[in-house]
């Protein structure tokens, strides 16, 4: 092992350390330098969906990717990018090394679909996130009222990376926010 090595291997370690050692209520940190934090779901005005979101803080010197999510609660938890006044569902999202992958009312977010029952204020929404890379990190997500805003979340170190094209199907959902949190749902399907 070099001398360079090892003082890389020693940054690393001394930085996991650190952000062990920094947990956040929301959850633990994974193997992978990630942390949740800033989770939260607005009571649903629907029974049939949900939306969620939160920050994906990444320590670590490499990138990674969110690739799935699964609940409790929802038959299906897709993955969304907003694009002007629609949102678009995704197969992932990048986590950048040393930044954040916010997920935020009005940007990319969480659609919590086919609800087993309809979350009520005070509840714990539990739900796992996958990456391309990290162990999954289980998350336990407040459900807020209706109206819920949460304190302003930088996306100065959000994710920086474009969307690919290469999504062989992305559903394009309209979608509209209010200060009282209704979403009207509308969805078609799109070929690329």
């Amino acid at each position: 092992m070099t001398r360079r090595t090892a003082s890389s291997a020693a940054l690393v370690l001394a930085a996991a350390l650190t952000l062990a050692g920094c947990g956040d209520p929301d959850s633990g940190d994974s193997e992978g330098g990630l942390s949740v934090n800033s989770a939260y779901m607005p009571q649903p005005v629907s029974d049939s969906m949900a939306a969620g979101f939160l920050v994906i803080a990444n320590g670590g010197d490499a990138g990674d990717r969110l690739s799935s999510v699964t609940s409790d609660l929802a038959g299906e938890v897709t993955i969304h990018t907003t694009v002007g006044q629609s949102m678009e569902q995704v197969k992932g999202l990048d986590v950048p090394a040393h930044g954040k992958l916010v997920l935020d009312s009005g940007g990319d977010h969480l659609m919590f679909e086919k609800l087993k029952r309809k979350p009520k204020e005070g509840d714990t929404v539990s739900l796992e996130l996958r990456f391309t890379k990290s162990d999954p990190v289980k998350v336990e997500m407040p459900v807020k009222s209706a109206t819920y805003q949460p304190a302003s979340v930088t996306r100065s170190s959000a994710r920086s990376s474009t969307h690919s094209t290469s999504q062989s199907t992305a559903r394009t959902t309209s979608y509209s926010t209010s200060r009282s949190a209704s979403y009207s749902y509308s969805s078609t399907t799109s070929h690329h």
